[in-house]
């Protein structure tokens, strides 16, 4: 296999455009759709930069993922008291509306009166 002489590499790359930064990173963090993270430790992060083109970032190093965390909502007696009156269900199913909104209100309150419309509660 054939080695590349680093310095005829930059000089080749610079004819050509091209720019490439090393970077000083302690660690990269990609964040997903899921909420899941990639977290790149050690990393070894080079931008690579071509005319007319968008930076291209490179990075090597060692992958960990960490899952997203749910954190339940706060969700006061105030507004299960408002959610259950406005809707006109009890507490406990104003509560629940309340959970799985994520502790909006409106949505709650929102979600019980079109499960009622549509063959729920009464």
């Amino acid at each position: 296999m054939m080695g590349f002489n680093p310095k005829d590499l930059r000089r080749a790359m610079k004819r050509m455009g091209i720019k490439l930064e090393e970077l000083d990173a302690v660690r990269v963090i990609i964040e997903l759709d899921d909420g899941s993270r990639l977290i790149v430790s050690s990393p070894q992060v080079s931008v690579m930069r071509m005319k007319g083109q968008p930076p291209m970032i490179y990075v090597v190093g060692d992958i960990s993922k960490e899952e997203p965390v749910e954190e339940a909502p706060e969700i006061s007696e105030e507004d299960v008291a408002l959610v259950a009156e406005q809707a006109g269900v009890s507490l406990e199913d104003a509560r629940k509306a309340l959970e799985e909104a994520g502790g909006d209100i409106a949505e709650a309150i929102l979600r019980l009166q079109e499960g009622r419309g549509t063959g729920g509660q009464t």
